[in-house]
């Protein structure tokens, strides 16, 4: 890569290293990008250029990305130079951190960040990130973490609904109070993973008692002993009780703090733990680092336990006393928005129905949003709607109508965007007459969305044109809905210019509309 100081002259198809004039950096310098630079007086730019070598840092980062996923992991689109990797259901992380060191010390222009190895995961949450640090990598260290990575090293096991039995022993003076609290604790944790309390029983705290209380829960998928005292001892009352029952003990003690007294055992196939009295507490504890992994059906045995002890003192440091409460870092939740109600007054038929190479043109939009990741995917119908709802038959989408549809763009607008699920973080609106948009694209709008970081709305720009469709933060519905007439959300642009992200692509496709027949049969003639 070719990086320093270029002149305006020959600074054409040049990658920008920091903003000149109104351009930001990242943004590929286009022949009308020169000529603003020019009238604004600059002679030269810092900026970059590849080399027949080099793989630009989207390329880079989603090759990566897809070696470095294993099962139950989804790739996010690249975007300067970051993939973010997501879990596509509720489980654990699952992570080789040998593997992951290798590739971080591979080339310092490749980095891979991870969660903690057996971290919980909510469905949709980030767990791992590539990052490509300059604008491009070398071909060759491209390739070699590709074959570091024929192994993905990073993957999720789903947690599995379990029916569980709590077995709480009991001593004179045991309060009920403290069974009951421990029954809600274990079944609001239960209650994360997906797993239920299929059975409670409570007996004497002694070895004949517990163990015929361990013998009628065989069955369960898992088993969970209280001990009204803690366990001291292989030889003691619960251990000495599962062993009565026909289990086997696998490890006494792990190296979590707290929750260093917790037992780990089997009774045929079923894990049976043995609890310390932390779990009665909902913070963060041993226990939930052995309870993600039974849901997840991976080992217990002491190998695994005694692989905890870093990252395993839990207790809170005094300059944050209490435990954090942050989200989680998540896959946006974005809809998208079909406007498909107009009148095709210019065109003289119903363009929306017009065949492309043997398919209505709205078709292509919408199909363009469902192979992408937007959902719901509503498509806003106004005139002739029985007929664009046959165009579009077969598809997994809703229809919104809107009666009002010749009063102008900005009706089909607001009723798409009253029709949005509560919980939708963004919309992405998309064009009906619009054949040449892709799935890709929609993708790479939704890579760039991050309000946090000041990219609230994300559009498509070729050759120095915005295009469309335009990805929009919630937080602009309210403005949408008050546009009136044959206006579309792009009035607003300009008043929030400063959380505008542009996102360069390859082709003009985010140009193309068909308004006129002349546009529709150059289209075809394509």
């Amino acid at each position: 890569m070719i990086f320093g100081s270029i002149a305006i002259d020959d600074a054409g198809g040049a990658i920008l290293a920091h903003r000149a004039g109104p351009f930001r950096k990242g943004r590929v310098l286009s022949a009308a990008d020169i000529e603003v630079l020019r009238e604004l007086g600059l002679s030269a730019v810092t900026a970059a250029r590849l080399e027949s070598d080099d793989v630009a840092e989207n390329e880079a980062a989603g090759r990566i990305a897809r070696a470095c996923a294993g099962p139950n992991v989804r790739i996010g689109a690249a975007f300067t130079g970051r993939a973010n990797l997501y879990a596509e259901t509720h489980g654990v992380a699952i992570v080789d951190a040998a593997k992951i060191d290798a590739l971080n010390r591979l080339h310092e222009a490749i980095t891979l960040a991870t969660l903690p190895p057996f971290a919980s995961l909510a469905e949709r949450q980030m767990l791992a990130t590539v990052k490509i640090i300059p604008f491009s990598v070398t071909r060759p260290a491209v390739e070699a973490a590709e074959e570091m990575l024929r192994t993905p090293p990073v993957s999720v096991a789903p947690f599995r609904p379990k029916r569980v039995a709590l077995i709480s022993t009991v001593l004179p003076g045991t309060k009920p109070a403290l069974l009951d609290k421990n029954r809600s604790a274990i079944e609001a944790r239960l209650n994360d993973i997906g797993s239920a309390l299929a059975l409670e029983l409570r007996v004497d705290h002694a070895v004949a008692p517990l163990a015929q209380a361990i013998g009628e829960a065989r069955g369960m998928d898992a088993i969970l002993v209280f001990g009204a005292s803690a366990i001291t001892d292989r030889r003691d009352v619960i251990p000495a009780a599962i062993e009565a029952a026909g289990g086997e003990l696998l490890a006494f003690g792990m190296p979590v703090d707290p929750g260093n007294l917790l037992l780990s055992a089997k009774l045929g196939n079923a894990p049976v733990i043995g609890l310390p009295g932390c779990a009665r507490s909902p913070k963060l504890n041993g226990f939930d680092f052995v309870l993600r992994r039974l849901a997840a059906g991976l080992p217990l045995g002491r190998s695994e336990l005694a692989a905890m002890g870093v990252g395993g003192l839990l207790t809170e440091i005094p300059s944050r006393p209490q435990p954090r409460d942050e989200h989680p870092p998540q896959l946006p939740k974005v809809a998208a928005v079909v406007l498909a109600a107009g009148l095709s007054s210019r065109m003289g038929s119903h363009k929306l129905l017009e065949e492309v190479a043997g398919k209505p043109l709205v078709r292509y939009a919408v199909e363009a949003a469902l192979d992408s990741a937007p959902r719901p995917v509503l498509v806003v119908t106004g005139h002739n709607p029985l007929n664009v709802r046959e165009a579009l038959s077969g598809l997994d989408i809703s229809f919104v109508d809107n009666p009002d549809y010749s009063k102008g763009l900005s009706t089909s607008l607001k009723y798409g965007l009253r029709a949005l699920p509560e919980g939708v973080d963004a919309a992405i609106i998309l064009l009906g007459d619009m054949p040449a948009v892709t799935a890709g694209l929609i993708d790479a709008l939704i890579a760039a969305f991050d309000p946090a970081e000041g990219r609230a709305i994300c559009l498509p720009v070729s050759g120095g044109r915005r295009g469309n469709p335009v990805l929009w933060a919630r937080r602009f519905f309210p403005d949408m809905l008050k546009l009136e007439g044959d206006v579309g959300a792009k009035a607003l642009l300009a008043a929030y210019d400063e959380l505008v992200c542009e996102v360069e692509t390859a082709d003009d496709g985010s140009l193309i509309d068909i308004d006129t027949q002349q546009a529709l049969e150059a289209y075809r003639s394509r």
